[in-house]
């Protein structure tokens, strides 16, 4: 039972930060602009990513998308982390290594109220 609410905790924190950095990017803040501008990505691109982290985020709420939510999220932040040691910024990818790893967690601990 425990288990079950730690992995809840789990999920809204990252339901939470997929909000949050969703919208940071949907809206074309000038850091996340910045950030991804480095990269090659124009404001249209970071708007779609935003648009593709807010819609993992609502995913994961729904036990039938739970996993896809899961991994299109981790995918998001597998990307940045690639851009990262493209640039040989270890700092950048150790910030973003426990956020992968958390949705690698949730998705290992299952969907909390699936047998409720």
């Amino acid at each position: 039972m425990i288990l079950k609410i730690v992995n809840a905790i789990l999920i809204l924190f990252a339901v939470f930060m997929g909000f949050k950095q969703g919208y940071a990017m949907f809206s074309g803040k000038p850091e996340m602009l910045e950030m991804f501008g480095k990269w090659g990505l124009g404001r249209t691109g970071v708007m779609i990513n935003g648009a593709i982290t807010i819609l993992a985020a609502v995913l994961i709420l729904f036990p039938r998308t739970f996993v896809w939510g899961n991994f299109l999220m981790a995918l998001g932040i597998l990307l940045i982390i690639c851009f990262h040691l493209q640039d040989r910024d270890l700092k950048g990818v150790l910030i973003e290594l426990p956020f992968l790893l958390l949705n690698l967690v949730i998705i290992y601990l299952q969907y909390p109220l699936k047998n409720m």
